[in-house]
């Protein structure tokens, strides 16, 4: 039976458009595979993974014209603090960036799209962030007309299509050094953790990870959702780096079409002098390559005027440098002043003294974080 949509208030203003809340799965998944920007971040299973996750409420924004869709908004409300606190630490994040269609009909729905996403968003949200994950250009226009100003951000592509061999020549010399090494000395195990079990491991060194950059984590549910409804898709990987039987590294990947996304990662710190973390970026990078994929997305690299270590990290992978950016919108600046104040104290007391990690941001925009001694802070989801 075909899902009733829910409306958003009926017919905009546009010619034929509905602005609607809810979507036939049918429509929606077929909008995204059929668009070459569409991603994972914008697919049905995704935001059912969100929606399970404690302190995170997955929102849908649509603009249709019958069972034709023109353009979509995912924002998902990601709280650090529950109860009363809620409107002070509360944001908006569009993880895979505004999706519309090509050519004036798309623009145009995804214009209407946005006045009525401004006209209606939750009143606990201090502010949306629109993380685009490919060339926006096409979408600047109507986020900057409706408020979402522009703000730099990288990213590293590694490019897969020529073969592992190529891949790895392209890694900085040094890099491959440490790989050999490791690969001859032979402490280092890599190995993909499907069970209840083993993401439990993965989430431990996570916390680990996150405590030290003195920022949020997701939930364990985030995780236990995506272990559920993606990777009964094959849409993500938990991946871990052991040595003896310490997990010393962990790296979770979105994968959807032909591009596997970072999404978090950690390293045990302890371990750094055995280059887990190197031997876990190249496992990917080849298995990624020799399945055929096209892209590894490092998941972020950082603010280009605030230095990162992590960047340089990344940078060692011979990926290309991106700056995609993002595009914020400040919907209560007044809520916004007040909960930068109270996150810094919620860091001072749940974390303890010292400095956070300057990729932090406001209320847990946090470590972004693929993480680690020598390597993966930054996290798409953080």
């Amino acid at each position: 039976m075909r899902q009733r949509p829910e409306t958003a208030g009926g017919r905009s203003d546009g010619p034929g458009v509905d602005i609607l809340r809810s979507l036939p799965q049918d429509d929606w998944r077929r909008f995204v595979e059929n668009h070459p920007l569409g991603n994972v971040f914008h697919t049905p299973e995704m935001h059912s993974a969100f929606g399970r996750a404690t302190k995170h409420r997955a929102d849908l924004w649509a603009a249709a014209d019958g069972s034709r869709v023109l353009a979509l908004l995912l924002p998902v409300q990601v709280s650090v603090l529950g109860g009363p606190a809620r409107s002070l630490a509360t944001r908006a994040v569009v993880y895979g960036g505004l999706l519309h269609a090509t050519g004036a009909e798309g623009v145009s729905a995804a214009e209407q799209l946005m006045s009525a996403y401004n006209g209606g968003v939750d009143r606990s949200v201090l502010y949306t962030e629109v993380r685009n994950i490919h060339d926006a250009s096409a979408s600047q226009a109507v986020l900057r007309r409706h408020g979402f100003a522009f703000e730099p951000h990288l990213n590293y592509l590694v490019h897969l299509e020529e073969g592992p061999a190529a891949v790895f020549s392209r890694i900085g010399k040094r890099t491959r050094k440490h790989i050999r090494h490791a690969q001859n000395q032979g402490r280092v195990t890599v190995e993909q953790t499907v069970t209840p079990e083993g993401l439990a491991e993965c989430y431990s060194l996570l916390c680990d990870t996150y405590r030290r950059a003195r920022v949020p984590l997701a939930d364990l549910s985030l995780f236990e959702a995506a272990l559920e409804v993606l990777g009964a898709r094959g849409m993500v990987r938990f991946t871990r780096a052991v040595v003896g039987s310490t997990t010393a590294a962990v790296s979770v990947d979105l994968v959807y079409k032909d591009v596997v996304y970072g999404w978090y990662g950690g390293t045990d710190r302890r371990l750094a002098n055995e280059s887990p973390n190197e031997m876990l970026t190249w496992h990917l990078l080849e298995w990624a390559s020799r399945e055929g994929y096209r892209i590894y997305d490092f998941g972020g690299a950082g603010r280009p005027d605030v230095p990162y270590p992590v960047r340089d990290f990344k940078a060692k992978f011979g990926g290309e440098l991106v700056n995609y950016g993002r595009n914020a919108c400040v919907h209560s600046r007044l809520r916004l002043q007040a909960a930068e104040l109270g996150y810094r104290a919620y860091q001072r007391i749940i974390f303890g003294g010292g400095r956070p990690s300057r990729s932090s941001g406001s209320t847990g925009e946090a470590a972004e974080s693929r993480s680690g001694g020598q390597g993966r802070v930054e996290s798409r989801s953080s």
